[in-house]
């Protein structure tokens, strides 16, 4: 009998439609009566749509937030390096 850690090492080929039959009847024995693995899978696959619908490129707006975000880092690390003597 499938357990859910078997499950979940088998969502990505479930979703892929790469399970062999005898997988696809384990795994569908199992989330008939998991309630924790349907509700896994169908955010899984609630996640897959999304990422089907993100652009292919970052937009340049978020590409600068990026640039400032990471510079911000950079200088909060580089003046908390001595305020902690203080």
């Amino acid at each position: 009998m499938l357990k859910c850690k078997g499950l979940v090492a088998l969502s990505s080929d479930l979703l892929d439609g790469e399970l062999s039959l005898k997988q696809r009847i384990a795994v569908r024995t199992h989330l008939a009566m998991c309630v924790h693995c349907r509700r896994f899978i169908r955010q899984l696959r609630v996640s897959q749509r999304v990422i089907r619908h993100l652009p292919d490129e970052q937009a340049p707006e978020l590409e600068a937030l990026l640039r400032a975000m990471q510079a911000q880092q950079k200088q909060g690390s580089n003046t908390g390096s001595g305020d902690s003597a203080k």
